[in-house]
């Protein structure tokens, strides 16, 4: 058998990079598998539409002792099939920021800070303050005696994650307060 200075340079360079590995501690032997719980694994899972734009992507969020511990794509939702644009995988974090608001804030009129208020306080006074704009811009009649029954002091705006039931009692209730500019978010 010849060796060529090719095949010796080969053999043994092979031969170092072998011994390199074994020495680092590559194991070319069976290995054996290690698989870890999933940390959703004992989550609730809920499904909801993501609330940044009108396109209404499917969201799958899972929660564990009220607290969101994963947002993912709902692949069985028909518009986005489980996949998500940045804003959307940036949900999570959303949902967890240490710097989210969770209280209600208020400043009254004419005021220069802001206080803390309950929620049913703040649901109240903005109860109370679309009846007293509605009672006192409310139109019965036109000038030509026809029954109108509206208002055009208020306006609504719905938003992208309301789902067609939720944008159908939507609209049903504003109809009903007289409100004549009623809007959604997808058509802005």
């Amino acid at each position: 058998m010849s060796l060529t200075r090719r095949g010796f340079l080969a053999a043994s360079g092979t031969t170092a990079l072998g011994g390199l590995l074994a020495k680092l501690g590559l194991d070319l032997g069976p290995s054996v598998a290690h698989a870890e719980a999933l940390k959703t694994r004992y989550a609730k899972e809920s499904t909801t539409i993501c609330p940044y734009c009108g396109v209404g992507c499917g969201l799958i969020i899972s929660t564990m002792n009220r607290n969101v511990i994963n947002v993912e794509g709902d692949p069985d939702h028909p518009i986005n099939k489980g996949s998500l644009c940045c804003k959307g995988q940036s949900l999570y974090q959303v949902a967890t920021s240490p710097r989210r608001m969770t209280k209600v804030l208020y400043r009254p009129p004419r005021g220069s800070q802001w206080q803390e208020v309950s929620w049913e306080w703040a649901i109240s006074r903005i109860a109370d303050r679309a009846k007293e704009t509605r009672d006192h811009t409310f139109t019965g009649k036109d000038e030509k005696g026809r029954v109108v029954n509206r208002t055009h002091a208020m306006a609504a705006l719905g938003g992208a994650a309301l789902d067609n039931e939720e944008c159908y009692l939507y609209g049903k209730l504003m109809r009903a307060l007289g409100l004549v500019f009623i809007e959604h978010q997808a058509r802005i």
